[in-house]
């Protein structure tokens, strides 16, 4: 089976994900938002920027928590998808990192975590998270959650 590597290798996206989403972004020439997927786990991140370029986005990845600062610090992304168990630097240090950065601080993260939300949720808060989103994950309901954390211009 065929996976695209990036963007450019999908039919352009659906008008319906552009209007669910809002006009497009006037700071991108394409109108395209670039979402950071951070997770470890191959298999995840792979089905994660799948579905999220199937939908017309664009996906940076990191593998661990100091490529995702690199990365975030490089790209700027839009918003953060971010499991909290990486290497080297945990989702909460690069929450934290975000947060104190003012070229990012106003970036939305999400956690998508198969940790307990009871004991993690307010954790994740705490440290800047805007929602947490438990694995495995419901596709449809963390589009919305990203169709409404998204900047709209």
């Amino acid at each position: 089976m065929h996976f695209p590597r990036t963007a450019s290798d999908i039919p352009s996206a659906s008008g319906a994900h552009a209007a669910r989403a809002g006009a497009p972004d006037a700071g991108r020439p394409d109108g395209q938002h670039t979402i950071l997927v951070a997770e470890d786990d191959p298999d995840i991140r792979l089905m994660m920027k799948t579905l999220l370029l199937m939908r017309g986005y664009r996906v940076v990845e990191a593998r661990d928590g100091q490529e995702a600062v690199d990365v975030a610090r490089a790209t700027r992304p839009d918003l953060i998808l971010m499991d909290l168990q990486l290497p080297k630097l945990n989702g909460f240090a690069v929450a934290r990192f975000v947060r104190t950065t003012d070229s990012l601080r106003s970036v939305p993260i999400i956690v998508v975590s198969a940790h307990d939300p009871v004991k993690h949720r307010g954790l994740a808060f705490a440290a800047g998270c805007n929602a947490y989103v438990q694995k495995p994950i419901e596709f449809d309901r963390l589009d919305e959650i990203i169709v409404g954390l998204l900047p709209r211009e």
